[in-house]
């Protein structure tokens, strides 16, 4: 008896190996294409943001009020020549981009976007809920200072060379007190899972941003240092270094370079999110008076939250002036890793004096 393909599909759908290893992976291309999309209309909003901060219209040509724009720098960037320097090397400028892209798209598998179903059949609004899953974030993130070090030495420039040695001591230095911020509540929630730490948060009826206001601080500073944002954006300092690390990449290869970043900022944001804010949770989760908050899902929650994050990198660079190089490191030395350390002596102390409490 001849099946066709529909037949076939049907058929692979009720096995067991559907469920475990395609359903994850179409979650997955899903979560990437919203990604893709949603990274777009953020650098239209950005320049639109900026405009109106610096008293000017931004890209408002291509469609009704701009909204075309993205697709058109897409374009663009996709038919744009593509060249590769003379005396480049070879293979490490191209692994280069594909090193800043993928470790960041891929921690998006193991962000919750919304809470675990409690009905059967209902959508669970992630791919998978690792029990390391906090772990598996902080080792993929430190990933994409070796794109940014091997696009810069491989472009075989001196600007380039510059600005991949001023990011790799960048992000030395500002992944040392992120990390350590994440410890607090970690502590609080007693659980390495993304999905475990939110519903620490719920059962305690609270943000962990509350009590882990220098944590939350920390993070989010080192954080935009990571991204290599407005103030701290010395690893592509145009006035000084040209494009930095990215100056020789252009066309398709320069666009992985752009995606990278922001899809880094997303990630920044949503961790955030995640850790401190709540995840999908609404505003003060144990205020009854405030139950008619519940109405609103929580996937638009998280999704609320993601966005006023990013709204802060778009304000950040429009207002703050770059720091200087010796400014960027004694920030980081000299106060945030301190304050990342005391606070999590702190947390630790509370901790074993509550768990020893009646």
């Amino acid at each position: 008896m001849s099946w066709s393909w529909l037949d076939w599909l049907r058929e692979a759908v009720g096995q067991p190996q559907f469920t475990l290893l395609f359903a994850p992976a179409a979650k997955f291309l899903v979560a990437i294409f919203a990604i893709f999309l949603l990274i777009a209309y953020l650098v239209f909003a950005e320049r639109r943001l900026l405009g109106f901060l610096q008293v000017r219209l931004g890209p408002n040509r291509v469609g009704p009020w701009g909204l075309l724009q993205p697709i058109a720098d897409i374009l663009k960037l996709l038919v744009k020549e593509d060249t590769i320097p003379n005396r480049a090397v070879r293979w490490a400028y191209l692994l280069a981009p594909c090193l800043v892209v993928a470790p960041a798209l891929v921690i998006f598998s193991v962000v919750p976007f919304g809470p675990s179903p409690t009905a059967p059949g209902a959508p669970r609004w992630y791919v998978t809920d690792l029990n390391a899953a906090l772990v598996f974030v902080v080792a993929l993130a430190s990933l994409g200072i070796y794109g940014i070090i091997l696009g810069g030495w491989a472009s075989n420039n001196k600007f380039s060379l510059l600005g991949g040695l001023r990011s790799a001591a960048q992000m030395v230095s500002y992944e040392v007190p992120q990390g350590l911020a994440l410890v607090g509540p970690l502590m609080l929630a007693g659980s390495l899972s993304l999905v475990g730490i939110v519903e620490g948060q719920a059962r305690l009826g609270l943000w962990f941003a509350v009590p882990q206001i220098v944590a939350f601080f920390v993070y989010f500073v080192a954080g935009v240092a990571e991204t290599n944002r407005n103030p701290f954006d010395l690893p592509e300092a145009e006035s000084e270094l040209v494009a930095g690390f990215h100056t020789e990449y252009s066309g398709v290869r320069f666009a992985l370079f752009f995606l990278g970043e922001y899809a880094n900022m997303i990630v920044i944001s949503a961790i955030a999110v995640t850790v401190f804010l709540g995840g999908w949770l609404r505003p003060f989760p144990s205020v009854e008076a405030l139950a008619f908050l519940d109405l609103v899902p929580g996937v638009a929650w998280f999704f609320l939250k993601v966005f006023a994050f990013l709204f802060l990198f778009i304000w950040f660079r429009g207002t703050f002036p770059r720091f200087r190089f010796d400014q960027l490191m004694d920030l980081g030395w000299k106060w945030l890793i301190p304050l990342s350390l005391a606070n999590v002596l702190v947390t630790g102390l509370v901790v074993v004096l509550v768990d020893r409490g009646p």
